[in-house]
């Protein structure tokens, strides 16, 4: 079996981004949202994103052109996945939207068609359980940015035909990605891996051991990061980043997967990161190009109260 016809849905960072890799190596794309002016939306940052690929010469205007024009926008899933090849999911990372979305894309899509969940935390083994085609449910975790980032974390679910995972390493390899297939663990690797890491910096911080920079240009240079996992967790979402560690501790039941009081005290302050405009760094003033640290932990050495 070929891809040929892919939809996805969500249309934020992640799902416009999984869209525009597509369109970009010759798919057809179906984009879904509930509302149209996500939509518009994802499709303006398309369009900007490839603007930046022009600019650094590694796509023409005529691409633009045709990018574009291999990506619909859709309001209603029924409508757009009748045809389709591939299902990525790149909806808001809970649990019961992902479920409640597999179950009806299950019910519309054709036979055929394989099922993906960009889910980079939630079992693909649970989602696949609420469909009636387990062995065709596969998690594709693509990294952000999506058209910069070589990365795409395959996950088979306790079902997840080889035959499946064949086909979405050849689909990802199209995308000049490259897929490393994983078990269906919580958190896979990556975050298994990456959110402790994140989870201690903000202990680190906590503990009064070091300030932000501090902590983020040690990481940065004392292990060749190009981000610091403060910076990186303000980028990520600090809601997301809680959520995902909740997951690892209920998961495996440890306590080093505990997340800091300081995150679940920035989440329940509304201080979420960018998305917010202040996280452990201070996104408020958009024209501003210097990054600079949050109030709160300006002059700081002591968070731990």
């Amino acid at each position: 079996m070929k891809i040929q016809k892919v939809a996805v849905i969500g249309s934020g960072t992640m799902g416009n981004g999984i869209a525009h890799v597509f369109a970009q190596y010759g798919y057809d794309v179906h984009l879904i949202d509930i509302q149209e002016k996500a939509l518009q939306k994802a499709l303006q940052s398309i369009s900007k994103n490839i603007d930046r690929q022009i600019s650094k010469g590694i796509i023409t205007e005529e691409d633009k052109k045709n990018i574009l024009n291999k990506i619909k926008s859709f309001t209603s899933i029924d409508d757009a996945i009748k045809d389709r090849d591939l299902i990525i999911e790149a909806a808001t990372e809970n649990p019961a939207i992902k479920l409640d979305i597999f179950k009806k894309i299950d019910a519309l899509a054709p036979e055929h068609t394989i099922l993906a969940s960009n889910t980079s935390s939630i079992s693909i083994t649970k989602i696949a359980s609420v469909t009636k085609r387990p062995e065709k449910v596969i998690g594709m975790h693509f990294m952000n940015p999506v058209p910069v980032m070589k990365l795409v974390e395959i996950i088979k679910g306790f079902k997840t035909s080889e035959e499946i995972n064949q086909i979405i390493t050849e689909t990802a390899k199209s995308l000049q990605k490259i897929p490393v297939t994983v078990n269906d663990f919580p958190g896979f690797v990556s975050n298994k891996v990456l959110m402790p890491l994140i989870n201690e910096a903000i202990y680190t911080l906590y503990e009064g051991i070091a300030g932000v920079e501090e902590i983020d240009t040690i990481i940065k240079l004392g292990m060749s990061h190009p981000m610091g996992p403060l910076q990186l967790a303000d980028f990520i979402g600090l809601d997301v980043c809680l959520y995902i560690m909740r997951v690892l501790y209920e998961g495996y039941g440890n306590p080093k997967y505990a997340p800091c009081p300081l995150l679940v005290k920035m989440v329940d302050s509304g201080n979420l990161g960018i998305k917010s405009g202040m996280g452990f760094y201070d996104y408020s003033n958009k024209e501003s190009k210097e990054l600079t640290v949050a109030p709160q932990f300006k002059n700081k050495k002591k968070i731990l109260v």
